[in-house]
């Protein structure tokens, strides 16, 4: 796959690592664990280093944060930081992203999104009661 994804990006395609999704209780327990989980993402797939990386020498350009479930915030602003952290001074931009249902404020993204910057937010009108498929439905 490292091969696709450096032919994307050859061709000015920005890849990134979506965490989370609609099935995914993604949550930490600490600031702490956020930002371990951060130096792990870094090293397996963005600029750092690590003996295991799943797309071999392909290094993505960000990660986006989909974050759906779980019911805690704790520990995500701290992520991001750590990224951001990692990535200052680095040769290349990594970029950070958001999708948050377009329930406002979103309950799972919303805090997040109010704490740290993101470089986009890619806001989901579907499969929520405020979704396109409800555009006549005023309540």
């Amino acid at each position: 796959m490292a091969s696709q994804i450096k032919a994307c990006q050859a061709k000015g395609k920005i890849i990134t690592l979506s965490l989370g999704g609609a099935t995914g209780d993604s949550t930490f327990t600490s600031n702490a664990q956020g930002e371990q989980f951060a130096d792990t993402i870094w090293n397996l797939f963005l600029g750092g280093s690590s003996s295991t990386r799943p797309f071999g020498t392909a290094v993505l350009d960000g990660i986006d944060l989909d974050i759906e479930g779980g019911g805690s915030t704790v520990g995500f602003a701290a992520f991001v930081n750590r990224i951001r952290s990692h990535a200052n001074g680095a040769s290349k931009k990594y970029y950070v992203t958001a999708a948050p249902q377009c329930v406002f404020p979103d309950a799972n993204l919303g805090p997040i999104l109010n704490s740290v910057a993101f470089d986009a937010v890619y806001v989901q009108f579907y499969n929520n009661y405020c979704g396109v498929q409800n555009y006549d439905n005023a309540n």
